[in-house]
């Protein structure tokens, strides 16, 4: 009794261990029919090529007083007019060929009693019906894998014809070469699938990348956290989805939290991502020193109606235009620490501290250091697709000012956020915007038909 509670016990530890250290996806593909039904309108026409390469072996054998021998088999042509891929629960995907036809020919001799004859054969071959599963899964480095795990061949019907003065004789055993043809054939096709699969498709799976360069600052992790899951209705591929500087990769200090994914499935594919996607995004481009942004005279815009200058900031800071007087100035933004994003109906929404400090550039190009601001403010970001590519537009509420430290004094702050907003709203909003941060990124699988982007809040 006691060894079998201390083995319930070791069971129970064992699950639990296993719960907790399940990894959650940050970024979920899915793939629905429509999106295998494009896959297999590609990889037919591969499968066409690789059946119409099938070495049959040389046949040979005896019936009755016949001898005969079959070589130098070939198929000139092998076609695949309807064919379907679809998920399977627990397994992967199948793959069912239905109406196929091949042709089959080669050379024969044959000899009968004293008789001995020799010429060519054609073999047409009808309604043929293959059912391939394929199993997915991973290795420990979270790239895919595939194997056949069955396979099935019939055929309904097959013809065959000889050539040469003695067709006679050959039809005194054409039945027993068409069994023996339909046997070796369904064997041999089968075969040809499993090799290639695992000498072709496994090996080229294999050299997919898990990583990829988004900049040259950045990149992106998106191996598989787990296999692929397969119902009846789409493929679901977990991803890592973890940003990293290139320049110093680092342990992201939180970890991804499980997602709601919806059950849709009407278009081809679907992207989901959760915070962690994004916030590791803002952690790695914080980190790489991404995150620092100019504002100077040359990009305010003329209709914002002042100069970047010492004389306009004297209003709110009357020493400054005695120490710096009529000199021009420029911002530094730059992130603290890095922004955290939450996920909502809405979008994404975040409550990023940016500290801008304050330059009076001197006439020798040289900046002098004025002041240290630390804004705060409500920024919110919607996330679509357009054209195969994930793209983004922020917006931001009116910002919050504090100063936390001044060369020139101390002063109000209050009065100078109208300012700041205008900075933002003019120039820094549409910089980010026009750079396109999110379109950097893109959609690793690019479609000629649906995309749909779901930002996937966490439970």
């Amino acid at each position: 009794m006691g060894v079998q509670r201390l083995a319930v016990a070791c069971g129970a530890l064992a699950l639990c261990l296993a719960l907790t250290t399940a990894t959650n996806p940050g970024f979920v593909v899915r793939i629905t029919q429509a999106g295998l039904d494009y896959a297999n309108q590609q990889g037919i026409a591969i499968l066409e090529k690789e059946l119409a390469q099938l070495k049959l072996p040389d046949i040979s054998g005896k019936s009755g007083k016949v001898r005969y021998e079959l070589s130098r088999l070939r198929i000139p042509n092998f076609r695949l007019p309807y064919s379907r891929i679809t998920p399977v629960s627990n397994v992967g995907l199948q793959v069912s060929i239905s109406n196929a036809s091949a042709e089959l020919d080669g050379n024969c001799r044959v000899k009968f009693l004293l008789i001995r004859s020799s010429g060519s054969f054609n073999l047409k071959v009808e309604n043929v019906y293959i059912k391939i599963s394929l199993r997915l899964g991973s290795d420990t480095t979270g790239k895919p894998t595939i194997s056949t795990s069955d396979c099935s061949a019939s055929i309904s019907k097959v013809r065959v014809g000889f050539s040469g003065k003695l067709r006679w004789l050959y039809n005194l055993f054409h039945k027993t070469i068409e069994s023996r043809l339909r046997k070796n054939f369904q064997s041999q096709v089968c075969d040809t699938v499993a090799k290639s699969v695992q000498n072709k498709l496994q090996k080229q799976v294999l050299t997919l990348p898990v990583t990829v360069r988004v900049d040259n600052k950045i990149g992106i992790d998106y191996s598989l956290v787990a296999p692929p899951r397969a119902t009846a209705q789409y493929l679901d591929l977990d991803l890592k989805g973890e940003f990293y500087s290139l320049a110093n990769r680092s342990t992201v200090p939180f970890s991804p939290l499980p997602l709601a994914f919806p059950s849709d499935h009407d278009r081809m594919v679907y992207f989901g991502a959760s915070s962690y996607f994004f916030n590791t995004a803002g952690i790695a481009y914080r980190e790489a020193g991404a995150l620092v942004f100019e504002i100077t005279e040359a990009m305010i815009p003329k209709e914002a109606g002042f100069r970047l200058d010492t004389s306009v900031f004297s209003a709110f800071i009357p020493q400054l235009e005695e120490m710096y007087p009529n000199m021009p100035m420029k911002f530094r933004l730059s992130a603290p620490t890095a922004p955290f994003l939450t996920i909502g109906p809405g979008g994404i929404s975040f409550q990023p501290i940016v500290d801008a400090q304050a330059y009076a550039i001197l006439p020798n190009s040289s900046l002098v250091p004025l002041f240290l601001l630390s804004l705060t403010g409500n920024v919110s970001a919607v996330i679509n697709e357009r054209s195969g590519r994930i793209v983004g537009r922020l917006d931001m509420g009116r910002i919050r000012i504090s100063l936390k430290n001044s060369a020139v004094g101390t002063f109000q702050v209050r009065m100078m956020q109208s300012i700041m907003n205008v900075l933002t709203s003019s120039t820094l909003l549409p910089r980010l915007n026009g750079e396109n941060l999110l379109g950097e990124w893109g959609c690793w699988l690019t479609l000629h038909a649906g995309c749909s982007i779901q930002m996937v809040p966490a439970h």
